[in-house]
């Protein structure tokens, strides 16, 4: 089956909603952990679920390199692979490319001269490939491949690099060849009002199963990144899924709900775990400071995670000031159950009406 969005209520833009999947149905608002290698970092499947995962993320361009697509088909597909039976979504490893890409010249019509991460092998990549990789790994939806501009790029440039990744969506498109997943389109359009409009318009046009607002969070101001959401989002279908790329900071995540988005990802919950830092309500802790060394209670006292019914601040602070792997693996599972809590909080408000009040809430208490 195609994946279903269905939109059961709304509180002002805020959306509440279940995304239907060939393996399973999960709850929207949603965070995605990242698990870009078909891994999670540190963290196993059944812990997924534990912390409330309802989909989790892999990214197309590390699993071509490492094992490849072929060895992932071989194994059955993704899901047995990483022996997950959730849905997963694949990126388009787009925004790998573009980063690896040394200079504007190596983004062609065609697609993107870059090297290997790795060893440094010399690599091109195009819509084609990318859907034929997505396609071989078997997720539940897969990406389509597109530019993602930098924020500070000039009009023209931008307007260029927004009609080129139409075209890519347009080739992907007819690339794409698993009955059983779905495409997602990607709207792309810089800092730039009517380039958003156009790119959400046209690529609405097209017909994909679901829709992703690319381009935001790279570098930007907070009121930039607001307003080109604002920018996208006016223009996507309402009985579509709606994902908001590359987002994991709480107040964003708060943001993007009220202005209508269902679908977050980001690596910084496990990234800042691996730093010795942590999500609390408050704002983000170090735990690596001094003042944690006799701190006998829990990250959050109401987080109902494994590591906050377990283990106590200066226990953590000891393993990671010691350099023990546990540490960052501990504060991985707190963050990550952090941010889908928040969403499931997002969730009851919406479904009460009371969003505005609870986002009100969010901000008194991490702003201090």
């Amino acid at each position: 089956m195609k994946v279903e969005y269905e939109l059961i209520h709304k509180d002002n833009n805020a959306r509440y909603g279940k995304l239907h999947t060939n393996h399973g149905t999960f709850e929207t608002p949603m965070f995605m952990p990242v698990g870009t290698l078909a891994n999670v970092k540190t963290l196993v499947p059944d812990e997924l679920k534990e912390v409330g995962s309802g989909i989790i993320l892999s990214n197309t361009y590390h699993l071509w390199l490492r094992p490849g697509e072929d060895i992932v088909k071989k194994a059955g597909g993704l899901h047995k692979f990483m022996d997950y039976d959730g849905p997963i979504l694949t990126d388009s490893g787009g925004f790998q490319v573009f980063s690896l890409a040394k200079n504007k010249n190596d983004i062609t019509e065609e697609g993107v001269k870059f090297k290997s991460h790795i060893d440094g092998t010399k690599l091109f990549l195009t819509p084609e490939k990318s859907i034929e990789i997505q396609n071989k790994l078997d997720s539940d939806i897969a990406m389509s491949f597109d530019e993602c501009i930098p924020p500070f790029s000039t009009y023209e440039y931008t307007k260029n690099s927004t009609e080129r990744t139409l075209r890519w969506a347009k080739r992907g498109k007819d690339a794409f060849n698993n009955e059983n997943q779905s495409l997602f389109g990607i709207v792309q359009g810089g800092a730039f009002e009517d380039l958003r409009k156009y790119s959400a318009e046209e690529t609405v046009k097209m017909g994909f199963d679901g829709y992703a607002i690319g381009g935001v969070a790279i570098g930007e101001e907070k009121d930039v990144t607001y307003r080109m959401i604002d920018d996208s989002i006016r223009y996507l279908p309402e009985d579509k899924a709606r994902y908001l790329m590359g987002v994991g900071e709480p107040l964003d995540i708060i943001e993007g709900i009220d202005k209508g988005v269902d679908m977050f990802d980001c690596v910084l919950p496990t990234r800042l775990a691996r730093h010795g830092n942590a999500f609390t309500a408050y704002g983000k802790i170090n735990l690596k400071n001094l003042k944690f060394k006799e701190d006998f209670t829990p990250l959050e006292d109401d987080c109902d995670c494994y590591t906050c019914k377990h283990f106590t601040k200066a226990y953590i602070r000891h393993l990671l000031v010691s350099k023990e792997s546990l540490g960052g693996r501990l504060l991985s599972i707190h963050n990550i159950r952090f941010l889908i809590r928040l969403t499931e909080k997002a969730r009851d408000a919406i479904k009460n009406d009371t969003y505005a009040s609870f986002k009100e809430e969010i901000y008194s208490k991490y702003k201090n």
